[in-house]
């Protein structure tokens, strides 16, 4: 995992992209559940590139992840910022997450870590728990089983979505939808040439770099204007 992470490091424009749909849901004391080693840790912090920061600070920014080499990853990328709190919780185990409502968050991140989760309606309702009423938890997630493949297997997820599918999931844990949207349609295209036709068992860093470096700049500034009727991934706003 600790290597998918590193790949996907690269993907600067893409998660740039991901920043620019979450963070005007996001409050001043945010909580990230599965934050592994940093990857958007840094758009919540603040950092636009290592070392630069624009002028709005957010309060408290809690990242919680349940392998200890993940946080010690993030830390030895993002240091030690006063507003960053991190600590050990499982999206499997519920109470782990509701226990986090002792910090005050005001919003939730989730970002490709609700598919790793068996019970997931059970941990969007432990998300819910730790926010209070009105709170927004912030989701993206895989999209359309059809392109489930091996890849997916081996990074253990357990299912991928469609907008019905996580509505009735979000309904089950007592939640509301209050946007859902595919994105990334040009990815769904790629996730079934692997799935499908080539079979691949892993992730390439030079898919990861082609993509992010020509096609995730353009598709953004299209589905801007044009909702998608599919994508690789499913973008979720909930509130309870």
């Amino acid at each position: 995992m600790i290597r998918d992470q590193q790949l996907m490091s690269a993907a600067t424009n893409y998660f740039a992209w991901q920043a620019r749909m979450t963070l005007p849901w996001v409050g001043r004391r945010v909580l990230e559940i599965g934050c592994g080693t940093g990857n958007f840790t840094r758009h919540l912090l603040g950092f636009a590139e290592a070392g630069q920061r624009p002028a709005e600070r957010r309060e408290l920014v809690i990242s919680v992840d349940h392998e200890p080499k993940m946080l010690a990853g993030l830390r030895e990328r993002l240091g030690d910022p006063e507003n960053l709190l991190t600590g050990l919780a499982d999206a499997e185990e519920a109470e782990s997450i509701a226990a986090l409502a002792r910090y005050g968050p005001d919003s939730c991140v989730c970002l490709n870590v609700l598919e790793h989760v068996r019970e997931d309606a059970g941990a969007l309702r432990a998300m819910g728990r730790a926010l209070g009423t009105g709170g927004h938890i912030v989701l993206i997630v895989p999209a359309f089983p059809a392109l489930y493949g091996p890849i997916d297997r081996r990074l253990g997820h357990y299912r991928r979505y469609t907008r019905a599918s996580l509505r009735v999931t979000a309904e089950r844990a007592g939640l509301r939808v209050r946007e859902m949207r595919y994105f990334n349609a040009v990815g769904f295209a790629g996730w079934w040439l692997n799935a499908r036709l080539l079979r691949a068992e892993a992730q390439s860093a030079a898919q990861i770099a082609l993509f992010d470096r020509w096609i995730a700049p353009a598709q953004e500034r299209v589905e801007r204007v044009i909702r998608m009727p599919a994508g690789q991934s499913l973008f979720a706003v909930l509130t309870g």
